[in-house]
């Protein structure tokens, strides 16, 4: 074991296996997992200055990495902590350090009668990935309660409040994803006291609650409503259930412009008859098709190809690609790109994977 000059332990050849939601990966050449933000922001800082590569690592739930693994420095996030501040009437602002569990931070705000977060619920990762992504979830996504972050300027090696606005935030997107110049160290969401939801969007949520859409609910009552219906779907961590062992949703659902839309949209009748097909407002002027069901509907059904293969679609949701125990990153790429080719074959519509790509490509 070697240490970096700020005493920080670093390890040698740690299987990243043991750090991804899908049980893959090679070693990291180097690990190290600081447990504050100072300590984070001082690793990266010293690896960036070495030039050795860094790979800034969270929950590893949206992460697929190369079976040769990671020839740098891995470094875990692991700052922790919370605080609440009163911001308003009925408002509040919850700052949260970016190596907390999200879903323990959203029971908490559950449990403190705060509403936002709810529909968010059992979403496996690190806060610090939540506004990367823009995670979202049953009518919600993070865009719509972030209020600012606090990031490591890795070019000039300072750490910086970027508001909401900044972010460029947009369907699983940011202008943090696809790029390493920045690292989220803590972010800030501003939260609803009195014990209620946001409005239940989602139709299939609003459904498990019997409510009616728009309709506000007990927060408690949203959160365990999403995280049955997420159960369904093998979309909740456990180490017992290999549908679960995955990132999750491998493929964003495509967004199609609407100049291009007919077109698109004949090109799927033609294989599906008059099967309505499932599409939803992406924003002006774009629109937003099914992942799910365009895969399922090129072929790919629940638990393709076989039972005993080492990496299948899940036997519960055809958006999820599941290591079933004996798997490789190699399995794992080869089926994506089977599911890929295959869509886009017969639909002319083009799945991106939603995953980061560690040491791979599709």
């Amino acid at each position: 074991m070697t240490g970096l000059s700020l005493g920080t332990e670093v390890r040698a050849a740690v299987p990243l296996s043991g750090y991804t939601t899908l049980r893959l990966g090679g070693p990291a050449a180097r690990f190290t997992a600081p447990s504050t933000a100072e300590d984070v922001a001082a690793a990266i800082r010293a690896a960036d200055r070495s030039g050795e590569p860094v790979l800034v690592l969270g929950g590893g739930s949206n992460l697929v990495v190369a079976d040769a693994g990671f020839d740098g420095i891995v470094i875990r996030v692991g700052n922790r902590g919370s605080k609440i501040d009163c911001v308003g009437p009925g408002l509040v602002h919850l700052t949260v350090e970016a190596g907390e569990d999200w879903d323990t931070v959203v029971a908490s705000t559950v449990d403190a009668g705060l509403g936002g977060l709810e529909c968010l619920s059992g979403i496996p990762g690190l806060v610090g990935a939540t506004p990367v992504q823009n995670v979202g979830a049953y009518g919600v996504e993070v865009s719509q309660l972030l209020v600012s972050v606090d990031l490591l300027d890795r070019t000039s090696g300072e750490i910086r409040t970027y508001l909401v606005d900044d972010l460029a935030l947009g369907y699983r997107t940011s202008v943090l994803k696809g790029t390493d110049r920045a690292v989220v160290l803590r972010a800030r969401f501003e939260l609803a006291v009195g014990g209620l939801s946001t409005p239940i969007r989602y139709t299939e949520l609003a459904r498990a609650l019997g409510v009616r859409q728009n309709t506000r609910v007990p927060v408690a009552q949203a959160r365990e409503a999403v995280l049955s219906l997420r159960r369904t779907k093998g979309m909740v961590l456990d180490p017992a259930d290999h549908d679960t062992w995955s990132v999750g949703s491998f493929f964003t659902n495509p967004v199609i412009p609407d100049a291009d839309l007919p077109a698109t949209l004949a090109r799927i009748r033609t294989h599906v008859g008059d099967t309505p097909i499932p599409q939803y407002p992406a924003g002006p002027g774009r629109s937003k098709l099914s992942a799910a069901w365009l895969i399922e509907r090129a072929g790919f059904t629940k638990g393709f190809p076989t039972p005993d293969a080492p990496v299948t679609l899940s036997t519960k949701h055809t958006l999820a690609l599941t290591n079933r125990g004996p798997a490789t990153t190699t399995d794992l790429l080869s089926l994506a790109r089977q599911i890929r080719d295959g869509v886009l074959n017969t639909f002319g519509v083009a799945l991106t994977p939603e995953p980061v790509l560690i040491g791979c490509a599709l």
